[in-house]
């Protein structure tokens, strides 16, 4: 099983990362020790602090020509995580 499923690249976490704090989308059954063993293990780096968050999946509704159609969003959990100082992660390298 995958537990870093995905980097999280938004303004917010962007502009964040000059402070050596990451985020990513991890595995919903995830915990604090393995998200910190996956990112050092992935991306040779020291973890110093992981903090998780947990997002319950929404309610959505759209609305077709035919029909309305109700549905729910995807639930998922996200980790940031603080490198130690003078740390980078590098996830445009892969691009």
């Amino acid at each position: 099983m995958e537990i870093l499923k995905k980097p999280l690249i938004t303004e917010k976490i962007s502009a964040k990362n000059e402070q050596g704090v990451y985020g990513f989308i991890v595995e919903k059954t995830a915990k604090k020790p393995e998200i910190k063993k996956a990112v050092e293990k992935m991306y040779g780096v020291k973890v110093v602090e992981v903090r998780t968050m947990r997002y319950a999946a929404k309610p959505k509704t759209r609305y077709s020509k035919n029909k309305i159609v109700s549905g729910y969003t995807n639930a998922f959990k996200k980790a940031i995580v603080q490198v130690a100082e003078g740390e980078v992660i590098d996830f445009y390298g892969e691009i």
